[in-house]
């Protein structure tokens, strides 16, 4: 009756156990649940894709209509339409267009399936859940869950909804279970189940005493930590704490199984509601610069028609005497609108609407190539890498901060112990062997030794668990050890390996194997880990009656309570150094032994202070007992230390330091400990020697505002790198909007920032804000459910595969297996993009200009009336066919340096904000209009004052004088392209020659269509032999298009000859084959030292003492995983265990 609750008091908000609110969650009505019930609330399946059938049309549209060229054309292809107004024709525009939003169609459609797909693998799982009717377990797919069913989950299993725990395998209801997804953390944590449901261990059970149960709770909000609720059963009315409580997202660990009623699905559950399911429609900063740019060269555009339309007004006002312009008189004011209207459609491709349609294919086979790299396929899970979009391509040439998840990006999530030191000597994992061999031989160390493995099977709180139907290689069952320290079970493994093997736990005793002689220790006390008292030991009755107590914690906590003839200390103590030089998680180990009357006495103390209220002296209950403990960890004997390395993912620390040369600023946002960040942080070479750290973890608004002043003054006078660590409290009050700006200010100066015990939520904010401030290209890195807000919020999301979970994968722009492809990613195929893309946009336009001003100089010469200076289909072809192959070629195949000089000189990587920006636009429009100035009056002047036949005939028409011109200009583009491009092949020189050669090849045959089918090009009709017969024509092409790019070819020799750029300097290294500059070497030492930190809620005294314990602490290295404060205190958790006896079934 602990937590039962009269019926009043349903909804008391008073209640300290979690009963719901007054007021339900955004005034929304509380949620009422029948166990075995079915609800018709949200459905249990997911989806990250952007479309469906019936929203893809009006979304797609939606999408491609912000790009402001397409509604251009739009507007183009509809005035073309009204008669007589076009000198283009009525389709020149449209066609392409609808072929435009076609092939972006198909690809949006092909990538968003991919997506859709992804999900189907999700919402198609099995589970089994409860049949109340036959009370059999069913398989159903996680999508056909519904509010209200008991779902049947076993051991590696994830939760496929929020479920309300009934009952598990374990003692009392309780289970193991890892958020890794949802918060980060590597700790396992327990989570268990009313008292009053506990007993239901089977199906029959199940339907017969809860199928009248209900529960009430808040409606669905996306709070993770919290929830509020009331189980009504019999009724009596039970509160729901959040301990009761299991996510989607979080997998069951070490035990076999739990039932759960269903009380959140689908898009409701907590995980998916921190996840801002819609996904985001991106677009690329380089397609927005575009977008900017081409606003304005329409309104110039515009200006150039207004100036053509008016020109044509005063034209014919002026020469009306002409007998040809009779009648005319009368309707110039109402025609001046259609002359403008003829004149924006003659103008209208100074915007390139080819440009689309070959970015969109461009893009495609770029993300061809990422999927197809086989230098980002990782063997070991058969995983490629995987472009989910090719939108972002060139955002990834371009990304200024990363910021990265820890647990599963940068980690493995797999903890190994790799070394120990034991009474001043070292020993390695090769060397463990060695141990009991100097044991037996009775060596001065022995008694150490045999402490120290006693101490690693004694001192902790996991609990073993004999794998059914396993053995080992010598024939022994093979025993699984589960707990919610990571760090703890690696300890346990270690000492089994050596021979000192952890067997079997009942609530009063544990019983150890070692070397062949099982021992039993009766478990006296265990004082629990906390984050204040780094620290946990045990007080145990060993067999031969004597009790002792074994310690294990950071050396700050256990130098301070060395007897004075402790040994061993300067020695462990550089040791400690050494295993954190090499990014290694380190333990100090000490055992003291205790008379029975000192026992007695302290035991009647702390069984004391444990039903107190609150301590003496105003001290709080916790702080009293934490007193109480620290009088029994005294006159200690340091015995050695551990060394545990958490294992990296492969390649971690070379690419951070890769990407760091690149001039990209890394974040790492995680939910687990401040330590445990720290010590990877030191490991993956984020945060190295030397460099200034400032650490802050205030309580309040006032204290953080005062600790950020104060550590941006440090900044200002720091001489040296700055590395910032926050927590996830502080940084509520520093995101503020009264301290966010100073906050954001003071982070983005400092080198590397470290955010701990963050929020999935936090993580998006923290990327806003970098995105708000910097006007910066940000990519956020991740691989757990708990990584997908901020994926989606960053410019570009990737998603690290062949991890436990995929939501971070299938919310991602790009995939990966591993963190250290994130270099090639970045380096390799974001800078290619980036520079391909950017020339391509680039030469896009300038070719579009190049050709179409060329109308505006024709206008000047043809009494600005309309006429196109062209034939309509060679004008439709120019950016189709003659044109249209090289920048199709500049966009897949260019590139400055190979991958391996990328990799290689990082430094790279920066220059790629040179490839594109305002003032290179418009540098490329003016080179356009400059070509165009040149080819047109060249060739006019040409035409005018020389004999183009040997005749002496001199002139063919508008047309003869137009295809000189096409070709000239034909010639110059694809020359221009040539000059442009860095790197020449075969596929380069098809490219360019075979588009001069195309336009030849169509003039002669355009030229005879009419002659042979009387279809089209009437006017055309024997162009070909007119042109070509004369020698002016053949001069022309030598020497005009030569002149035109004569600037361009001088501006290309200087600069690269007197004004070489990084860049340039290592093309000519890579052409000239030169040495490989060696590499630097690189500090892997990690000892943490200088550290600035401040805590506001000590006195200054205390704060210097903390500050100094902190500092000494991470210089060694010291790291602990594990629950603090949970829903069942270890000391309380081990005494419900009795591993010899079997567990129920659960069917």
């Amino acid at each position: 009756m602990s937590n039962q609750l009269p019926m009043e008091r349903l909804g008391d908000e008073t209640s300290s156990t979690g009963g719901i609110a007054d007021n339900a969650v955004d005034g929304r009505s509380k949620r009422l649940v029948y166990i075995t019930g079915r609800h018709k609330y949200c459905s249990n399946a997911i989806t990250t894709a952007k479309y469906n059938l019936v929203t893809f049309v009006p979304k797609f549209l939606f999408e491609q209509f912000h790009r402001y060229s397409n509604i251009f054309f739009l507007f183009i292809a509809l005035m073309q339409q009204i008669p007589n107004v076009s000198p283009t024709g009525r389709f020149t525009t449209a066609i392409p267009l609808f072929f435009i939003l076609t092939v972006s169609a198909i690809k949006e459609a092909f990538e968003d399936i991919k997506r859709h797909r992804a999900d189907r693998g999700v919402n198609s799982s099995l589970v089994l859940v409860l049949n109340k009717f036959t009370s059999q377990w069913d398989w159903k797919h996680w999508q056909q869950i519904q509010v209200g069913d008991i779902v049947k989950i076993t051991n590696d299993q994830f939760f496929p909804s929020d479920l309300f725990l009934l009952a598990s395998s374990e003692p009392n209801g309780m289970c193991y279970i890892e958020t890794a997804n949802l918060d980060g953390e590597t700790n396992l944590k327990i989570r268990h189940s009313l008292k009053e449901t506990t007993h239901c261990l089977n199906s029959e059970q199940l339907v017969s005493d809860l199928s009248l149960a209900s529960i009430q709770c808040d409606p669905p909000n996306r709070h993770l930590y919290e929830f509020h609720g009331n189980l009504k059963l019999n009724e009596l009315v039970y509160a729901i704490a959040p301990e009761n409580i299991l996510l989607r997202g979080a997998k069951l660990r070490n035990t076999n199984w739990v039932f759960g009623c269903v009380i959140y699905t689908g898009h409701e559950t907590k995980l998916m509601m921190n996840s801002s399911v819609q996904a985001p429609i991106k677009r690329s900063n380089v397609e927005k610069i575009t977008n900017k740019q081409t606003i304005l060269l329409f309104a110039i555009l515009l200006f150039i028609c207004i100036i053509s339309a008016t020109a044509s007004y005063i034209w014919k006002k002026q020469n009306q005497d002409h007998w040809y312009l009779w009648g005319l008189d009368d309707k110039l004011s109402s025609n001046y609108f259609f002359v403008l209207l003829t004149f924006i459609i003659l103008y209208n491709n100074l915007i390139p609407i080819s440009l689309q349609v070959t970015l969109e294919m461009v893009r495609f086979i770029q993300a061809s190539f990422i999927n197809a790299d086989i230098e980002m396929y990782c063997e070991e899970t058969d995983t490629p890498a995987m472009a989910r979009t090719s939108n972002l391509n060139e955002e990834l040439g371009q990304v200024k901060y990363i910021l990265s998840d820890k647990t599963g990006t940068l980690t493995r999530n797999v903890m190994e112990f790799k070394k120990c030191s034991i009474a001043g000597q070292v020993y390695t994992e090769y060397d463990f062997k060695n141990l009991i061999e100097r044991m037996k031989s009775n060596q001065s160390d022995a008694y150490y030794i045999k402490e120290f493995l006693t101490l690693l099977s004694v001192c902790q709180t996991v609990v073993p668990e004999v794998v059914p139907n396993e053995t080992t290689n010598d024939g022994k069952p093979l025993i699984r050890y589960q707990g919610a320290s990571p760090d703890e079970a690696a300890l346990v493994r270690g000492a089994q390996q050596i021979g000192f093997e952890f067997t079997a736990r009942t609530p009063q005793y544990v019983f150890i194997n070692a070397l062949g002689t099982e021992e039993k220790y009766e478990i006296l006390n265990v004082l629990d880990f906390t984050s204040d008292r780094k620290r946990m030991s045990t007080i145990v009755r060993t067999p031969e009656g004597k009790i002792k107590l074994y310690i294990k914690g950071a050396d700050s906590m256990i130098y301070d309570r060395l007897a004075e003839t402790s040994l061993f200390g300067d020695i462990t103590e550089r040791h400690l150094s050494n295993f954190a030089s090499e990014g290694l998680r380190t333990l100090c180990c000490a055992v003291v032994d205790i008379e029975e009357n000192t026992y007695q006495e302290w035991n009647k103390r702390y069984t004391e202070s444990q039903i107190m209220d609150s301590g003496p002296n105003g001290m709080s209950k916790e702080q009293y007992i934490n007193e109480v403990m620290a009088k029994i960890e005294n006159n200690l004997r340091l015995v050695g230390s551990t060394a545990i390395e958490d294992k990296l993912q492969d390649g971690v620390p070379e690419t951070i330091d890769t990407l760091l040369k690149a001039g990209i600023h890394i974040w790492v946002l995680t939910g687990d400990k401040q330590e445990t960040a720290i010590n990877i942080g030191h490991s993956c070479k984020l945060l190295q020697t030397g460099m200034l750290h400032i650490v802050i973890d205030d309580d309040s608004l006032d204290n953080t505002r005062d600790s950020l002043n104060e550590a941006h003054n440090q900044l200002k006078d720091a001489q040296r790198e700055v590395a910032f660590i926050i927590d996830g409290k502080t940084l509520n009050f520093a995101m503020t909007p009264e301290l966010r700006q100073l906050f954001m200010e003071m982070a983005l100066k400092c080198k590397s920032v470290i955010c701990c015990r963050v929020s999935p939520a936090q993580k998006a904010e923290i990327v806003e804000a970098v995105k708000k401030s910097t006007k910066s290209i940000t990519l956020a890195i991740g691989d757990g459910a708990n990584d997908v807000a901020m994926i989606r919020a960053a410019n570009v999301g990737v998603g690290i595969s062949g991890q436990e979970g995929l939501q971070a994968v299938h919310s991602s722009d790009y995939a990966i297996a591993q963190f250290r492809f994130l270099s090639r990613l970045l380096l390799v195929h974001g800078s290619w993009s980036m520079f391909r893309l950017c020339k391509l946009i680039l030469y896009s336009f300038y070719k579009n200009i190049a050709l179409y001003i060329l109308e505006l100089w024709f206008a000047s010469v043809s009494a600005w009336s309309g006429q196109a200076a062209f034939d309509r289909w060679s004008l439709s072809l120019y950016n189709v066919i003659f044109t249209a192959a090289p920048p199709v070629v500049i966009g897949l195949f260019d590139r400055q340096c190979s991958a391996e000089t990328m990799i290689k000189y990082p430094a790279l990587y920066k220059t790629h904000n040179e490839n594109f920006n305002v003032r290179l636009f418009w540098t490329w429009i003016m080179s356009g209009v400059w070509h165009s100035l040149l080819l047109f009056w060249l060739t006019y002047f040409t035409v005018q004052n020389d004999t183009l036949w040997q005749h002496g005939r001199a002139d063919g028409g508008y047309l003869v004088f137009g295809n000189m011109l096409f070709t000239y200009t034909v010639i110059t583009v694809c020359l221009k392209a040539g000059l442009e491009i860095s790197s020449w092949t075969w596929v380069t020189h098809l490219a360019i020659w075979g588009s001069i050669v195309m336009w030849f090849i169509f003039l002669i045959i355009y030229s005879r269509i009419w002659q042979l089918l009387h279809i089209v090009g009437a006017d055309m009709s024997g162009i070909d032999q007119m042109i070509f017969s004369s020698g002016i024509f053949w001069f022309g092409i030598a020497i005009i298009p030569l002149s035109a790019l004569l600037i361009d070819i001088s501006y290309k020799l200087i600069s690269r000859t007197c004004f070489k750029t990084l860049t340039d300097q290592i093309i000519e290294m890579e052409l000239a084959n030169s040495p490989s500059q060696q590499s630097m070497l690189l500090e892997t030492a990690r000892m943490f030292k200088n550290v600035f930190h401040r805590k506001r809620d000590k006195s200054k005294d205390d704060r210097v003492r903390h500050r100094q314990e902190v500092e000494l602490d991470l210089q060694h290295g010291y790291a602990f995983s594990q629950e603090e404060h949970g829903a069942v205190p270890q000391s309380k958790l081990i005494r419900v265990y009795d591993t010899t006896r079997s567990k129920p079934s659960g069917i």
